[in-house]
């Protein structure tokens, strides 16, 4: 068994940390924003690359932060430069058919002004369609895993306090 390297040797140290990341696993990481219009309706995008309505935003590219990721993803997807404001919500999402676990984050972009929202229209070939509809259209709209995230970004937005869910469900 070799002995591990110290910081006393820099490039032992060095290379010794780089073989552990590159062991270490590696996380998806998606992150989307809650966009309300100046009425408390939620804006939601309508993918043409998967099935149902979603909140806007996308995953994170390589070594990105996943407030940068919604950043990028509202220019490029509506046009929109976002102002995030606070973090609302991070769930962890299971491996699930061919994906790994995930960490998913949902990140507060305030309330949009009536030009602000009228003017949002999908940018590229993702998005068919970008609406304001009411919170409870939105539970009818996402799919189980987003209707649990998006209530409790709700619950969050309400009381201040950031949520942690595993998977959809709150963890004490």
């Amino acid at each position: 068994m070799r002995p591990i390297p110290t910081p006393a040797d820099p490039e032992a140290w060095t290379a010794y940390l780089a073989e552990g990341n590159a062991k270490q696993a590696r996380k998806r990481v998606a992150a989307d924003v809650l966009l309300r219009d100046a009425t408390g309706r939620v804006l939601l995008v309508n993918p043409t690359y998967k099935p149902g309505w979603d909140l806007p935003g996308g995953m994170a590219e390589e070594n990105e932060a996943p407030d940068d990721a919604v950043t990028r993803e509202l220019i490029e997807e509506l046009g929109y430069r976002v102002a995030v404001c606070r973090l609302l919500v991070v769930d962890w999402v299971a491996p699930h058919g061919p994906w790994d676990d995930q960490l998913a984050f949902i990140f507060d972009g305030g309330t949009l002004d009536e030009r602000a929202a009228a003017a949002l229209r999908p940018r590229d070939e993702e998005l068919s369609e970008a609406v304001f509809v009411a919170p409870d259209e939105v539970l009818r709209r996402v799919g189980d895993r987003m209707r649990r995230r998006f209530t409790a970004a709700l619950d969050a937005v309400a009381d201040g306090r950031p949520r942690y869910l595993r998977d959809g469900v709150a963890v004490a």
